[in-house]
């Protein structure tokens, strides 16, 4: 009997071995295609605040097939969106974003940048897009020159402002991003060509805090540029020189 039992169990192991060792249903699989956009015309475009923006568009595909394209449009500085078509009345730098999602909930998503505001002569407007060229305390380094963009642009009481009170020191030059700008920077023109400017407000960075006031600011429309001078009080003083050589569009 011990030895009827002893086969059973034999048996039995054999029989759950062989059972274990079985094929296994093979796994399904597929081929997913990512949505692809092609952008339509330049990565950089500009309109004039106020007017018509054409967006010349993009196009997506999965595989061989063309799938429609979701637009909207996020301004950098001022806070702006707008979905579908661009609105024109705050200036500002606007990112373009294509995007198209396959069957599967995979994003395709490409982008342009759009100048929206105005080009001044420098004689009667300062506004503008900018490249910038930052010293901090007397110190450059290569990071810090022709950092694309820094804007200008005109309030409603006949004001200026300024996007980045430091010309995109941290943001730009240290690649810190735009929450890292100082905002609010006022500029009230009294007369353009003496350079009599006033500079009412006090400014904040946006990730370091602590005050900064801009000090001063000379305009040479022969040259199409701008000079700045900001200082910015923390537990140390640091005077920022700006130039700012306008963008001609």
């Amino acid at each position: 009997m011990k030895n009827i039992f002893k086969l059973s169990i034999l048996g039995l192991g054999l029989a759950l071995t062989l059972a274990s060792c079985s094929p296994e249903d093979p796994i399904g699989s597929k081929v997913t295609y990512y949505p692809l956009i092609t952008v339509n015309g330049d990565d950089f475009m500009s309109v004039e605040e106020g007017g018509t923006f054409n967006d010349p568009g993009a196009v997506a595909t999965i595989g061989d097939e063309e799938v429609p394209v979701t637009t909207t449009y996020e301004g950098r500085f001022r806070g702006q969106t707008y979905n579908s078509t661009l609105g024109t009345s705050v200036a500002d730098l606007y990112t373009a974003s294509y995007a198209a999602t396959n069957e599967d909930g995979f994003d395709g998503v490409a982008t342009r940048t759009i100048y929206v505001g105005n080009t001044g002569d420098l004689v009667t407007s300062i506004e503008g897009l900018y490249r910038s060229t930052v010293t901090r305390n007397g110190a450059l380094t290569a990071q810090y020159t022709d950092m694309e963009y820094v804007l200008i642009w005109k309030n409603s009481d006949g004001t200026y402002e300024i996007s980045d009170a430091f010309g995109g020191y941290y943001d730009l030059g240290r690649a810190y991003g735009v929450g890292y700008i100082t905002p609010g920077g006022v500029i009230v023109a009294n007369d353009i060509p003496t350079n009599n400017f006033s500079f009412p407000g006090t400014q904040y960075n946006s990730g370091f805090g602590a005050p900064s006031e801009i000090t001063a600011m000379t305009v040479d429309p022969a040259t199409n540029s701008i000079d700045l001078t900001v200082v910015w009080t923390t537990t140390t003083t640091y005077t920022f020189q700006i130039h700012l050589d306008q963008v001609q569009l």
